[in-house]
């Protein structure tokens, strides 16, 4: 385990020092001087292996330290990526005005193409920090006529860390309050993996969960009359569930540990990231719970996988996140790349449907652009024959 970790860092590593040895030598060439200086090139240094780093002694230290250097070096890698696009765009303006014989000044092509650069960073730091709502309505077969009309509040990918953290995952609570939904569905990755205050962290689950006070309340939020329901992602895996669990169930958040809940007549399953790896494992799962296939079924599992599985099980909807949508270009062509139609939103494989979203947090970058961070609310009703 070990040496696969070691293996897997220093390819990383590799990667991102190349990556910033093509954006030094392009700031040198385009602008000399001063980018020339050992002083830059110790700072592309020291910037090559910060999130690597910050990673490494992330996973073990919530010191307030620890988490300044975090975010900083997951920031500059946003700003890094977008970095390496203006640096191959400066390279390909500048050779086609050579060859047009424009005699445009390198200087001003590289200052556009960085310019460029730092205005997409910023604008995808912002982007990320505040999820929206995405509304759809889903028809589903057999749903129960109690169902017909209400609702259901998916978030997932919140990666609560070193990045975000309490105040964020109170953004994502207050919005859950004010839509009102009648139960909500959390889809894994809700911790990021690296070490973190988990008390503090699943506290403001209380409003979702708590009883209401005793005697009449008239400002008293609406809460979910059916609970709050939660399955593993990949990235609680980085964890022994005594870490971060207990204080998830104690902040009244249910748990859905490969098994099926009946919410007034609806059937819902949850399976959890790790467990849907194997296929023939997935399967026995499934069928471990005797699904009722004359009534409809909603599963959360974290990533749009094994599809077909879920399908030939009698599955109604999936609901999945993971993919993040590639959080920003060119990750968004990669994940497109990778899962096709099932990288975002509402998609039919045979008789189940399956919705991905986008989630609300982020990985590493706290960047989204082309992308949004959301929240689902899902309104139920019956298809039509």
């Amino acid at each position: 385990m070990r040496t696969r970790l070691f293996v897997f860092v220093s390819i990383v590593q590799a990667i991102l020092f190349l990556a910033h040895w093509f954006v030094y030598a392009t700031a040198v060439h385009f602008w000399s001087g001063l980018a020339a200086s050992w002083t830059v090139k110790l700072v592309f240094g020291l910037l090559s292996v910060s999130f690597v780093a910050a990673s490494l002694r992330g996973w073990y230290s919530y010191h307030p330290l620890v988490r300044v250097f975090y975010s900083i070096s997951a920031i500059w890698l946003g700003f890094a990526s977008f970095f390496l696009l203006a640096s191959v765009a400066s390279w390909i303006v500048a050779g086609a005005s050579a060859l047009a014989g424009l005699g445009w000044r390198q200087a001003l092509i590289a200052d556009a193409a960085f310019g460029a650069a730092i205005v997409a960073s910023l604008y995808g730091i912002l982007n990320a920090a505040f999820p929206r709502v995405t509304r759809i309505t889903v028809a589903l077969a057999d749903l129960p006529p109690q169902w017909r009309g209400r609702t259901a509040a998916l978030v997932s990918d919140l990666h609560l860390g070193h990045i975000r953290n309490g105040r964020f995952v109170q953004r994502v609570v207050n919005k859950l309050l004010a839509l009102q939904p009648d139960i909500v569905l959390v889809a894994g990755d809700l911790y990021d993996g690296v070490a973190g205050d988990f008390e503090k962290l699943a506290g403001p689950w209380k409003a979702l969960t708590s009883p209401p006070p005793a005697g009449p309340v008239a400002s008293a939020p609406h809460k979910p009359a059916f609970g709050v329901y939660y399955i593993a992602g990949n990235h609680e895996e980085f964890y022994r569930n005594a870490e971060y669990l207990p204080p998830l169930l104690r902040a009244g958040v249910r748990v859905l540990d490969n098994e099926k809940a009946e919410i007034d007549g609806l059937q819902l399953i949850g399976v959890h990231y790790r467990d849907a790896v194997q296929p023939e494992r997935y399967r026995s799962i499934l069928q471990s719970m005797h699904l009722d296939r004359n009534r409809a079924s909603v599963l959360l599992l974290h990533a749009p996988v094994r599809l077909a599985i879920s399908e030939e099980e009698g599955i109604s909807l999936q609901l999945s996140g993971h993919t993040h949508g590639g959080q920003f270009f060119p990750w968004t062509l990669v994940a497109k790349r990778v899962w096709a139609r099932f990288n975002h939103g509402l998609q039919r494989v045979g008789n189940l449907q399956v919705y991905t979203t986008y989630g609300a947090g982020t990985w590493g970058p706290p960047l989204r652009v082309a992308t949004k961070p959301e929240i689902v609310l899902i309104t139920f009703e019956a298809a039509s024959n």
